[in-house]
C-alpha cells in the first residue's frame, strides 16, 4: 500500500523518528509512527459514496485540541476513514503538487505527538 522509496515518506519518517522514544511499524499495510500510541500515519483512505479514495502520499495525525476544526477548513485536508471520527485528520501531501507546507505537517506532527506520547517522553521531548 506505500513505496518504501517514496521521497515524502522519507521526509515524514524523518520528523516522526526525532521524538523520544518514536518508533516505526506497518499497520493496516500503511507506516505508522509511535510511541505507546500511533500519533502518525502515511497515508489513508476516505469513502467518497460508494467508492474509497486512497491519499497514498499524506499524514493522518491527531491535532491539539480545539485545533481540528481550524485544520479542517484548509484545501489539502480530510477527514481520513476509521480514525477521523476520534479526531484525527488527513493531510494531502500530493495536492497540490509542490505546495506541501512542510513547517505546517511538522507542527501537526509534533501536536499529535503530544496527545499520544506518554507524560514521560512528552517531558523529555519538552526539555531537549
Amino acid at each position: 500500500m506505500f513505496d518504501p522509496d517514496e521521497p515524502d515518506l522519507a521526509r515524514v519518517r524523518d520528523l516522526c523518528r526525532v521524538f523520544p522514544g518514536a518508533d516505526e511499524k506497518v499497520s493496516h499495510g500503511r507506516p505508522a509512527f509511535f510511541t505507546k500510541k500511533v500519533f502518525a500515519y502515511y497515508g489513508y483512505s476516505v469513502k467518497v459514496g460508494a467508492e474509497w479514495v486512497q491519499h497514498p502520499r499524506s499524514v493522518v495525525v491527531l491535532p491539539a485540541d480545539g485545533e481540528r476544526d481550524a485544520v479542517l477548513s484548509l484545501p489539502n485536508v480530510s477527514v481520513p476513514a476509521y480514525l477521523g471520527p476520534t479526531g484525527w485528520i488527513g493531510y494531502d501531501l500530493a495536492e497540490p503538487p509542490g505546495a506541501t507546507d512542510w513547517d505546517e505537517v511538522w507542527e501537526l506532527i509534533a501536536d499529535s505527538f503530544a496527545r499520544t506520547a506518554p507524560a514521560a517522553l512528552r517531558r523529555e521531548w519538552e526539555g531537549r
